[in-house]
């Protein structure tokens, strides 16, 4: 009995882990686009913070170390703090439909999309008529 329900709980978690979830819609992917701009953002101005108070730290030491006669070897040169500034979220630029070439075949056209042949020349099987 316990392996037939062993068998069947995985038989239904297997089906539920290769349930395919619906594709994003275009506002979706573009809200996701921004929560990760956002997010990259807040990132930065943490690492700012922290270059900033670990600045502090060491100044406070090296002024302690000076005040108390101590030998301190130099500083290790490290980069300067960059600001990251304020969150400021530049979307894609659009393509216009024409750049998109969605509306136009890729090559160049040959002949003209009409011509003067009748249509069972170019279609020589003729669609049966629709009954009434």
């Amino acid at each position: 009995m316990k392996p037939l329900v062993l068998l069947l709980s995985s038989a239904l978690c297997c089906g539920v882990a290769f349930a395919k979830l619906p594709a994003l819609s275009d506002d979706a992917k573009a809200k996701a686009a921004e929560a990760a701009a956002r997010a990259a953002h807040t990132d930065k101005i943490g690492a700012y913070q922290l270059c900033k108070s670990m600045d502090r730290v060491a100044a406070e030491y090296f002024a302690e170390s000076k005040q108390a006669n101590r030998e301190v070897k130099p500083a290790v040169p490290t980069p300067p703090c960059t600001d990251p500034g304020q969150f400021a979220l530049t979307p894609p630029a659009a393509k216009p439909i024409e750049a998109s070439g969605a509306h136009s075949p890729p090559g160049t056209a040959v002949s003209p999309p009409n011509t003067k042949a009748p249509a069972t020349a170019t279609n020589p099987t003729p669609k049966p008529a629709a009954k009434p």
